[in-house]
């Protein structure tokens, strides 16, 4: 047993630093562009930005929600099922969406990026595919493609949630670029924890 974890082990990480070059390597500068232009458009408007995805990338939502947020741009999280049932309501025309899946494909996604559209909202999706259902029916598309997961059975999201992840953090650099956030205002927006131990030199 632990030889085959050894190996198993072993193999995942080779897969995990070929998968993260490949997917350095395909993020998308001008579409990163424009989808920080789409949601700097939103908010002149008095509009507002939110996150969603469903499983294991609403997980991912959240992180981006709160990341975006604490860089200068005020996020919100959008639950990917209950925005079907009811929490589409947060919701105004000119809101923008970010729409995570890796596939692009499922009914349940489908049924909640028709909801959002319908409300009004722009959309921006991230899938590994361009040629997805979602990507078709986004504003704005941004390709975060992983072409394995890794590890046993091949199966379980990893590498696609860090290829997701990675995407989300690109977009909070071109988006916290454009309003040039001082350290000062970051930490008075993180007062706790070592982030708030504010030292002399930043002031």
């Amino acid at each position: 047993m632990d030889k085959e974890r050894k190996v198993l082990l072993e193999n995942y990480l080779k897969t995990a630093q070929e998968e993260f070059n490949s997917i350095i390597a395909s993020v998308d500068e001008n579409a990163l562009n424009e989808a920080a232009e789409l949601i700097r458009l939103a908010q002149r408007d008095g509009k507002r930005l939110h996150v969603s995805g469903i499983g294991k990338p609403a997980h991912i939502a959240g992180y981006a929600a709160s990341l975006l947020s604490s860089t200068g741009t005020p996020t919100y999280f959008l639950h990917g099922t209950e925005a079907v049932h009811g929490s589409c309501g947060q919701l105004v025309e000119g809101d923008v969406v970010i729409f995570i899946s890796n596939s692009g494909e499922t009914a349940e996604m489908r049924a909640t990026v028709d909801a959002i559209k319908n409300n009004g909202c722009k959309v921006i999706g991230i899938t590994r595919d361009a040629s997805s259902w979602l990507a078709k029916k986004s504003d704005v598309h941004l390709t975060a493609h992983a072409s394995q997961e890794g590890g046993p059975l091949n199966r379980a999201p990893r590498m696609s949630i860090i290829a997701e992840t990675l995407v989300l953090q690109a977009l909070s650099i071109v988006l916290q670029a454009d309003i040039d956030l001082t350290p000062k205002q970051y930490i008075k927006w993180h007062p706790g924890g070592k982030l708030g131990e504010l030292r002399k030199e930043e002031t």
